[in-house]
């Protein structure tokens, strides 16, 4: 699902007009976004978890070439979908 579908799905949904779906959409993707940068969890009942972690610097080989080169430590990802949302797919 795009962006824009999302935004016509939450209009619809909800009853609203499409360009308050969007901001509504945005400010979720701010806050999110600005929380996670905080390193906090974000935690929504019934869709899941959100945690940013620092994965650590390793080495790593080159496909072509074999030869090993370093990855650097960066800052990544981890979502644990709700049992309530695993039950509704399953």
């Amino acid at each position: 699902m795009t962006k824009n579908k999302l935004i016509d799905q939450m209009a619809l949904n909800a009853g609203i007009s499409r360009q308050s779906a969007n901001k509504a959409l945005e400010a979720l993707i701010e806050g999110i976004t600005e929380t996670l940068k905080k390193g906090e969890r974000i935690n929504l009942q019934g869709l899941g978890s959100w945690t940013a972690y620092q994965r650590a610097a390793r080495v790593g080989r080159n496909p072509s070439t074999n030869e090993p080169l370093n990855i650097p430590a960066k800052n990544s990802l981890k979502f644990k979908a709700s049992p309530q949302l695993i039950s509704l797919l399953n």
